[in-house]
This record gives C-alpha cells, structure tokens and sequence, in this order.
C-alpha cells in the first residue's frame, strides 16, 4: 500500500522561506515522477512543479519560477519543495503526489497517488 506524507506547513509572512518535505513508503519511489500541487480555497489544483524520476527533469509553474525549487532525495524516499520569497498568493493546501511513469504530467489526474495535503499560510 501506497503511502504519502507531506509536512512542514505553516504560518508565515510574505518574503520568508519554508521547506515542505514528503515521504512516499511502498512505493518504487526513485523511479518515478514525483510533484507538489496546492489548491486555495475556490480554485482548481495546480500543478506547481514536478520531477522526474532521473532527478534531471524539473517543471514549474510560471507562478513560482525562480522561487521554488522541487528536489528529490531517493535514498530517503524523500520528496522537498523549498519555498523562498514566499507572498499571500501562495497561500494553499499543499499536496504531494506520485506517478507510476519516469515523466512529469501537469494534470492531477495523471498522478494516483496523494497525500492529505499540508497548509501554508502567508500574510503580508
């Protein structure tokens, strides 16, 4: 059984930086893409980036680029979003999910495996 893990979510004030983390067990977790989504109150779930299972491969968000940065640490089953000049728009519950192919998609509906998602909270 698939289980993901996401935490690190927490209050914060525009400009600072936080560092999510989330663990993927029972799961051929360094072959495969691996992403973090979020989701604010009234809207879709958006991709915000991505990794493939090589490492090598990263996709962002436009929204986020030059801000965020995906990283993997496969001998850990580990999967990090670190979050830098964080601002109220990014405001969100923060998913992580897993695919069962080396290639990122940007569609939710691509990736079968979720965990509860964590909150971020940023104010100006």
């Amino acid at each position: 059984q698939v289980q993901v893990a996401e935490s690190g979510g927490t209050w914060g004030q525009a400009g600072e930086s936080l560092r999510l983390p989330c663990t993927i067990a029972g799961f051929t977790f360094a072959k495969q893409a691996v992403g973090w989504f979020r989701q604010a109150p009234g809207q879709e779930r958006e991709r915000v980036a991505c990794i493939g299972g090589s490492g090598r491969s990263t996709l962002y968000a436009d929204s986020v680029k030059g801000r965020f940065n995906i990283s993997r640490d496969n001998a850990k089953n580990t999967l990090y979003l670190q979050m830098d000049d964080l601002t109220p728009e990014d405001t969100a519950m923060y998913y992580c999910a897993a695919r069962t192919v080396a290639h990122c998609s940007p569609l939710p509906s691509d990736f079968p495996y979720w965990g509860q998602g964590t909150q971020v909270t940023v104010s100006s």
